[in-house]
């Protein structure tokens, strides 16, 4: 009997261990005359770039490109794997590699008024639906 219960809690302990994945959707806005030079860039992501990101936990990240109005939009997604989404957006934030690179995109962009306001680039979308 003891055994079974030492397994439950071992069984419980693995679970809560687990890491729950959220999804996020952003979008920013992008200068016309720089959507080519975005797109070479990105065509090419720097390998240290790709690191960083996978060592804060995100997975499965595009990136997409769509005109609406006479303005073109950037839509990305990626999905958090780890526990502290802010500490490891610190970490992020902190890598030489990740700000040079930020350095090429961000005169690119052009940040929604609600993301300008809070000095982002990129604006959270809410999600509405999700299929599993």
């Amino acid at each position: 009997m003891r055994t079974v219960f030492v397994l439950l809690i071992v069984m419980l302990a693995a679970g809560c261990a687990e890491k729950k994945t959220e999804r996020f959707g952003m979008v920013t806005g992008i200068k016309p005359e720089k959507i080519a030079y975005y797109k070479q860039l990105h065509a090419h992501v720097w390998p240290g770039v790709v690191k960083t990101i996978e060592a804060c936990n995100i997975r499965n990240y595009s990136i997409y490109l769509k005109e609406m109005d006479g303005k073109t939009y950037l839509f990305s997604y990626f999905e958090y794997t780890g526990n502290d989404f802010a500490g490891d957006m610190k970490k992020m934030a902190a890598d030489t590699v990740t700000q040079r690179w930020w350095k090429e995109t961000a005169p690119a962009q052009i940040p929604l008024p609600d993301a300008a306001a809070t000095g982002e680039t990129w604006s959270k979308l809410e999600e509405v639906m999700h299929l599993p």
